[in-house]
C-alpha cells in the first residue's frame, strides 16, 4: 500500500513536471509596452487616440493626437532607480510634451506592503497622478525644488522615491529629446578626477575653512518659522520646544573617499577600515549631527531605509540603507567640535555619483501634527570638493554597453550583496553546521532529555529571532514556484543569488532531503513553525488543554497540505501573479516578513492560525502547509532511516506514537518521514529509563543480576560491561 501511493505521488509530480515543461513561458517582463497595453492614450494625454512604438534609441512611445505626436510616454525604472521598501521597482508611467511638462501619470504596478498596513492604494495612485502639470524646466533649474513634496504619513520612503523617480526621471527623458529647450548636461571645462596620491593630513579649522568640510545650521527659531511660512494651522500649533536662538540640527558633511580628507577626519586606522568596505567605484561621506533633530531618525530601524536624508547630484539620487551606513565613535581631529551622530554613509558604484561634480545633501525635517500625520519641510546642505583635491584628466573613457556588461553588472550587483550579509552569512553557517552535527550525532546529543529539551527551545528562538524576524529569511512555496518560472523561461543563477540566506537555505535543504527528509527544514530551519512550537510550548506551561485528534481524522487531514501545494503549483503554470495571491495561505509574510503589521484579514488569520497551534501543536504544519507538502514529495527518497526503533515499537509499546509532537508515528510503530518534523523527541524516548518499556525491561534485568549500571538510563551497557560495544536493537 505505501508503495503505491509512493508511487501515484511520483507520477503525480511527473505529470505536473510535464505540464509545467509544455506550458508557455511567463507573461511579457515589465516594460514600458507591456504597461501601456494596460493603459489607454487619454490616460496619459487628454484626447490622445493611440501609442506609437517604442523608440530604439531612448525608450518612450509617442503618444498620439489628431495624427501628430504630442508627447512622449515613458516608463520612470527605465531612466531611474526606483528600488523600494520591498527591494523591488516601483513602476510608473508618464507622458511628458514638448514643452517639458507631465500631462499624465498613472502607477502601473508596485510590492510596496505599505498599502497592507492600512493606507489603500488609491490613496497612493489619487497623489502619483497629482504630478501632471509638472513643469520639469522649472525642475531642472532649481534641482528639484519647484514643486511642493506632499507625504502621506506612513509612506514616506515610497512616495519620496515616486517624486524622485517623476522629477529625475522625467528631466533625463526631456534632456534625451530635447524638450522645453533641455538639452543633455555637458560638463564645462576640462574633466577632473580625484588625486589619490594626495595624503596630507589637515586640523578640522583648515577643513572647514576651505571647504572640505560644508556646515548647515537650523536653530529653533528658525525651524519655527519655516513651518508657520507654510501656513499649516497644525504644524503652527505645535512648535518646537525650546529657546529661539536653541540648535535645531547643526549638520556637517565631508567627502571621506578623498584620501586626504579621510585620513584626517577619521584618522589612520578607520581610514584603511573605510577603503577596506568600499568596492571598486563606491565613495563615501561623513555626516556629522548635533541638536534637538537627528538626521537620522528611528524609521530606517524598522524598514533599513534613511528617510530623512537624500544624496542629490544633477539629475540623479541616492538614498541609504543600513547596510551602507557605518558609526563613527569618534573624529582623529582634536580641535573639532563634540557630535552627538557621527555616520559614513556609502554611495553605490551604480549611482552615477561623480565626486568632482558639486553635490547636496537633502534633509527632510517632519512635524507631528495628529496622532499619525506629518508635515515636512526640506533644507539642502550643498558641497563642492575643493580643486586642490582633483586632478585633470586627458580625455574621457569609453563606455561600452552590451550584454555581457549587463551580465557582469549582476554578478557585482550580488558579490556585493554576499559581502554586505557576510556576518549573517556567517551566523547561518553555524546554525546550519550545528544542526548538521546534531543530526549525525542525534544519539549522544538526545542522551540528556532535559539539556536537549532546553537546547531545541533555544534553537527554535533563534531561528525565529534572527532567520525570521531581523533577515527575513523564511522560505515560501512561491520561491518554488518562482523557479518553476524561471526553468521555463530561461534559467539563470542571478535572481536567486540577491538573497544568500534564502539561497544558502535551498541549498542546504536539498542536501538534507537525500539524508534526512523535510524535517531539517520544517522542524529547526523554519521561522513560523518555531513560532507555533515556541507557543504550545507557553500555552503548555499556563495548562491550556491540548487536544489529540483521533488517528482516522488525523490521517485523512493529512492530504490537505499536498492538495493545496498543487492547487497552487497548477495555478502558477497559468499565472504566476494568481497564484502568488493565493499563497497567501502561508502565513509567513504576516506573521514573519511584516511582523503583523498588516491589514486585519491577514492578521487574523495569522493569529487563527497561531491560536489552533495553542491547542493542536504544529496545526498549520501538520495540515495546511503547501511548502511542507512540496519537501515532503520527494522525502521517500532520503538515504537513510536515522531514527531508531526498537522492535517492541508500536506493538506493544505506544510510547512514542502517544507523545510524538505532530503524530508522525503510527500506531503500529513506523515513523511517516513524509510527516515526521525531526525533533528527535522519540530518540529521547528511546533512551529513556523512566519511560521507554525496553530500557526499563534492561534495567530491571541487569539489576537482578547485579550488573553496575551507570550507562543503562540510555539504554546500552556501561563501559565495564561484556556487551559494552554492542548498540542497541534499531
Amino acid at each position: 500500500m505505501d508503495l503505491m501511493r509512493t508511487l501515484c505521488g511520483w507520477i503525480t509530480a511527473l505529470l505536473i513536471s510535464l505540464a509545467a515543461a509544455s506550458a508557455p513561458g511567463p507573461a511579457q517582463a515589465d516594460s514600458l509596452a507591456s504597461f501601456l497595453s494596460e493603459l489607454t492614450p487619454s490616460d496619459l494625454f487628454p484626447g490622445a487616440e493611440s501609442f506609437g512604438p517604442v523608440r530604439s534609441d531612448v525608450p518612450v512611445s509617442p503618444v498620439i493626437k489628431d495624427g501628430e505626436t504630442v508627447a512622449y510616454a515613458f516608463l520612470t525604472s527605465d531612466f531611474v532607480g526606483t528600488t523600494g521598501y520591498s527591494g523591488k521597482p516601483i513602476h510608473v508611467v508618464a507622458a511628458i510634451d514638448m514643452d517639458a511638462v507631465l500631462t499624465g501619470v498613472k502607477l502601473v504596478k508596485h510590492s510596496e506592503p505599505i498599502v497592507l498596513i492600512g493606507i489603500p492604494n488609491s490613496k497612493m495612485v489619487a497623489l502619483t497622478e497629482g504630478y501632471a502639470g509638472l513643469d520639469l524646466k522649472a525642475e531642472a533649474a532649481t534641482g528639484g525644488e519647484a514643486h511642493d513634496l506632499d507625504i502621506i504619513s506612513g509612506a514616506t520612503v515610497t512616495i519620496m522615491i515616486i517624486d524622485d523617480s517623476l522629477v529625475r526621471g522625467g528631466i533625463k527623458v526631456a534632456r534625451a529629446l530635447g524638450l522645453g529647450g533641455l538639452s543633455p548636461n555637458v560638463a564645462d571645462g576640462p574633466k577632473r578626477e580625484v588625486d589619490m596620491t594626495q595624503r596630507e593630513v589637515f586640523d578640522w579649522h583648515t577643513m572647514a575653512g576651505d571647504g572640505s568640510t560644508r556646515r548647515m545650521t537650523l536653530d529653533i527659531g528658525q525651524i519655527n518659522a519655516a513651518f508657520a511660512d507654510t501656513g499649516d494651522q497644525r504644524a503652527i500649533k505645535r512648535p518646537e520646544p525650546g529657546a529661539p536662538d536653541g540648535t535645531y540640527i547643526d549638520m556637517h558633511l565631508a567627502l571621506v573617499s578623498v584620501p586626504s580628507i579621510g585620513l584626517s577626519l577619521l584618522g589612520e586606522a578607520e581610514y584603511k577600515n573605510l577603503t577596506e568596505w568600499l568596492e571598486e567605484g563606491e565613495e563615501a561621506i561623513l555626516l556629522l549631527g548635533r541638536g534637538a533633530y537627528s538626521f537620522k531618525g528611528s524609521g530606517y530601524v524598522r524598514g533599513g531605509i534613511f528617510d530623512r536624508i537624500q544624496l542629490i547630484q544633477g539629475d540623479n539620487s541616492v538614498r541609504f540603507f543600513d547596510k551602507q551606513q557605518r558609526r563613527l565613535g569618534e573624529l582623529a581631529t582634536d580641535d573639532s567640535p563634540s557630535f552627538t551622530e557621527l555616520d559614513i554613509f556609502k554611495i553605490p558604484a551604480n549611482s552615477e555619483f561623480d565626486p568632482t561634480e558639486p553635490f547636496r545633501i537633502q534633509l527632510l525635517a517632519q512635524r507631528v501634527v495628529g496622532a499619525i500625520d506629518k508635515t515636512f519641510l526640506t533644507f539642502d546642505l550643498g558641497y563642492k570638493l575643493p580643486e586642490q583635491y582633483m586632478l585633470p584628466v586627458a580625455a574621457p573613457v569609453a563606455v561600452v554597453d552590451s550584454a555581457s556588461d549587463e551580465a557582469a553588472a549582476k554578478s557585482a550587483l550580488w558579490q556585493r550583496i554576499w559581502r554586505d550579509k557576510q556576518v549573517e552569512i556567517a551566523v547561518l553557517g553555524v546554525m546550519l553546521l550545528v544542526l548538521t552535527a546534531v543530526f549525525f550525532f542525534q544519539f549522544q546529543a538526545t542522551m540528556n532529555a532535559r539539556a536537549f529539551y532546553w537546547f531545541r527551545m533555544g534553537y527554535l528562538s533563534f531561528t525565529l529571532v534572527f532567520l525570521g524576524w531581523y533577515a527575513n529569511a523564511q522560505l515560501s512555496v512561491v520561491n518554488l514556484m518562482a523557479l518553476t518560472a524561471s526553468l521555463r523561461s530561461g534559467f539563470t543563477w542571478d535572481a536567486f543569488l540577491m538573497d544568500p540566506l534564502v539561497f544558502i537555505q535551498w541549498f542546504a535543504i536539498a542536501a538534507a532531503l537525500l539524508f534526512w527528509g523535510r524535517g531539517a527544514y520544517c522542524g529547526w530551519l523554519c521561522p513560523f513553525g518555531a513560532l507555533q512550537e515556541l507557543t504550545n510550548k507557553l500555552a503548555r506551561a499556563l495548562k491550556v488543554p491540548q487536544w489529540t485528534l483521533p488517528w482516522g481524522l488525523h490521517e485523512r487531514l493529512w492530504p490537505l497540505k499536498y492538495m493545496i501545494f498543487l492547487g497552487l503549483f497548477g495555478l502558477s503554470i497559468v499565472s504566476m501573479p494568481l497564484a502568488e495571491t493565493y499563497a497567501e495561505i502561508e502565513p509567513f509574510k504576516t506573521a514573519i516578513i511584516l511582523k503583523f503589521v498588516r491589514d486585519w484579514p491577514f492578521v487574523i488569520f495569522a493569529l487563527l492560525l497561531l491560536l489552533a497551534g495553542l491547542f493542536v501543536e504544529r496545526f498549520y504544519c501538520r495540515y495546511l502547509c503547501p511548502l511542507g507538502g512540496a519537501l515532503a514529495i520527494p522525502a521517500r527518497i532520503r538515504m537513510f532511516d536515522w531514527l531508531k526503533r526498537y522492535k517492541e515499537c508500536g506493538s506493544p509499546c505506544q510510547t512514542c506514537s502517544n507523545e510524538c509532537p505532530v503524530q508522525a508515528i503510527h500506531p503500529t510503530g513506523e515513523i511517516n518521514p513524509n510527516e515526521c518534523v525531526n525533533c528527535l523527541h522519540c530518540q529521547v524516548l528511546y533512551q529513556s529509563d523512566t519511560k521507554c518499556p525496553v530500557v526499563i525491561k534492561q534495567i530491571k534485568r541487569r539489576a537482578k543480576t547485579g550488573t553496575p549500571g551507570p550507562d543503562l538510563k540510555i539504554g546500552r551497557p556501561p563501559a565495564n560491561h561484556p556487551n559494552a560495544n554492542k548498540t542497541p536493537v534499531s
